[in-house]
């Protein structure tokens, strides 16, 4: 059910209700047109991403979870292959690896931005690693220039997790386009979300399209035909005709979506500057070679737990971020990596509301209550 928190975190009603007339005539026209697997939605969406992105080929999943599997498998990872992704990720990206038949290798993240740090994955390498992975959270890309010269230096294959990232860009370059292929999640809270599960791989390899567009639906070749000389196993990871026809549109406003998002992060860290208990994430405007989309607004501070507290007394709804663990703290599925910066990150760190039908007086009532409790 949807909170009833002055401030929740996210507004899943909301996000409906935002356009909801818009949003009930495309699926009602969608319906009625009978069309509902890999048919003309499915063609529009995906040649509106590919647009956006500045991509040959972007292809419609079921979720990122299996863009990133179908990529992999796509980019031949095999048993033993180690794949070096950041420590500080959802853990859906090392699940990908793991079911892809490779080995993933939380390495630690950079204190300035949290993200991958290109120290650490160059510390990682070794005979075995065959891929690096990182992962733009929290809708800023990594350094990539540095982790892209890492990875052609060593002869390693370079694909990214952009679930968080759509339209985030270093240097204009957008996120997952710096590597053979990125990934994008439309889970509902995502900056472009749908209404339930959905993804997409976008990659210019025409070999690596043609081999997920494959997988995708059952190894079935583009006249939806499963040949007896198939030669690709696939599975069912298609994205629904409906949801597709929701991303198109949403899509046709999605960079005032961004634009929304940055003057809320804006305000917050004009509001927070001051404060020196508090690390903010990097503002909008620090950095001219960045385009962050602020897919999240994290925090990190000593008093964390106190801080939520404060918060949720006063109706403001906040979560930390993956249940605070990191990759390599999953000890049960075979992790063994010490990442003492991660940990760190995660005892401090949270996530306070960000999303672009947040209206103002409740983003006055997040920073009041911030405020409140140091000053």
């Amino acid at each position: 059910m949807p909170s009833s928190l002055p401030v929740p975190f996210f507004d899943w009603k909301g996000l409906y209700a935002e356009r909801a007339e818009t949003f009930g005539r495309i699926m009602h026209e969608t319906a009625l047109g009978g069309g509902f697997i890999l048919h003309d939605a499915v063609r529009d969406f995906e040649a509106k991403l590919a647009d956006f992105v500045g991509v040959k080929h972007a292809i419609g999943l079921s979720d990122c979870t299996n863009a990133m599997l179908l990529g992999l498998r796509a980019s031949d990872i095999a048993s033993g292959d180690e794949v070096i992704l950041p420590g500080h990720a959802f853990i859906a990206a090392a699940q990908a690896v793991h079911f892809a038949g490779g080995t993933p290798v939380p390495v630690e993240l950079c204190e300035d931005d949290w993200l991958m740090d290109p120290d650490a994955v160059r510390a990682a390498i070794t005979p075995r690693t065959r891929a690096i992975m990182p992962v733009q959270v929290n809708g800023r890309v990594c350094a990539m220039d540095e982790i892209a010269g890492i990875a052609d230096e060593h002869g390693l294959l370079l694909v990214e997790d952009s679930a968080q990232a759509l339209g985030a860009t270093l240097d204009g370059r957008g996120a997952g386009t710096f590597g053979a292929w990125g990934v994008f999640s439309f889970y509902p809270s995502k900056t472009l979300g749908c209404f339930g599960d959905a993804g997409a791989l976008v990659t210019d390899d025409d070999g690596v399209a043609e081999t997920v567009r494959a997988m995708r639906n059952h190894g079935a070749d583009k006249a939806k035909v499963i040949s007896a000389d198939c030669a690709t196993w696939g599975t069912n990871a298609r994205i629904d005709n409906i949801h597709a026809a929701i991303l198109a549109y949403k899509l046709g406003y999605y960079l005032e979506t961004i634009a929304r998002r940055r003057a809320i992060a804006r305000l917050y860290h004009e509001a927070f500057a001051d404060i020196d208990a508090l690390d903010l994430p990097p503002s909008p405007d620090a950095d001219p070679r960045r385009f962050d989309i602020f897919q999240n607004y994290e925090i990190c501070c000593d008093q964390r737990d106190d801080l939520r507290a404060h918060l949720a007394e006063r109706g403001i709804g906040t979560i930390i971020q993956w249940g605070g663990k990191g990759l390599h703290e999953f000890r049960n599925l075979g992790f063994d990596q010490n990442l003492p910066r991660t940990d760190r990150f995660f005892r401090r760190s949270m996530l306070l509301p960000m999303n672009h039908v947040l209206t103002e007086s409740q983003q006055m009532q997040v920073i009041d209550a911030v405020r409140g409790f140091f000053l």
